[in-house]
């Protein structure tokens, strides 16, 4: 027990060193397509190993369903501690996506918004922003430019966060790619570089069709840079079956 308290210590106190930090640092880019109809059991993994401290790990449990061709729902529970059998939940969050183009344009546009209840914390946050992709050939490519605001007794200044990712269709169900996530501070005041968060890393996507239209979708990614801050690496997964 107090090697968790003091591991949440450290989190805490990367988290104020970034000013107006975001809730978790963890995300899988955020990409624009409705699911008109489908479900999906969404199974999330992340860990976070800065330099010289413990690594902290982030199980995550959601279910989305997609309400029409525009609009994607989902509800997730987030879980933290140093290990599997030491866990405590650390957000619920809901996240809902809708689409602003269908084919009308060279590219993708969305709007994403998140409602995050931090549970360790105990402060309420919004994140909102849009969404982008585009395809080049066999290359697609994402950009997505997201703002966070806290409320309670942990507001402070709107966050500005960044995703991005390019995905090469390598073979049929196998494609190969980078993810890069950045933290800036305070949308209309960035913090010092050495105050901020950025991360990149290959990545890897694979989906399996099942009988019936059901689906299998993973993808995971190794990166390497500043997480709260701090140098160190992050590991992330997500499984996903439709149906």
């Amino acid at each position: 027990m107090l090697r968790f308290r003091s591991l949440k210590f450290a989190i805490a106190g990367f988290t104020l060193s970034c000013g107006a930090a975001v809730a978790d640092p963890g995300y899988y880019v955020v990409t624009p397509y409705p699911e008109a109809g489908r479900t999906t059991i969404d199974l999330r993994y992340w860990t976070v190993k800065p330099d010289g401290r413990p690594e902290v790990v982030w199980p995550e449990l959601g279910i989305r369903h997609g309400f029409g061709t525009r609009w994607t729902s989902e509800l997730l529970i987030s879980w933290i501690g140093p290990d599997l059998q030491r866990l405590r939940t650390s957000s619920l969050n809901w996240q809902n996506d809708i689409l602003l183009t269908q084919g009308e344009w060279p590219f993708d546009l969305a709007l994403h918004a998140q409602w995050i209840r931090d549970v360790e914390a105990d402060f309420d946050a919004l994140e909102f922003g849009p969404v982008w992709q585009t395809d080049i050939g066999r290359t697609q490519l994402n950009a997505n430019l997201f703002f966070e605001r806290r409320f309670g007794s942990a507001a402070g200044p709107t966050a500005m966060k960044l995703q991005y990712q390019l995905r090469h269709r390598w073979r049929p169900g196998l494609h190969l790619g980078m993810q890069g996530f950045s933290e800036l501070g305070p949308w209309n005041d960035w913090a010092p570089h050495a105050r901020q968060s950025h991360r990149i890393g290959p990545a890897l996507f694979a989906s399996w069709p099942l009988a019936d239209g059901q689906q299998i979708d993973l993808q995971g990614a190794f990166l390497l840079g500043r997480t709260y801050t701090r140098p160190g690496h992050m590991f992330t997964m997500q499984a996903r079956w439709g149906f």
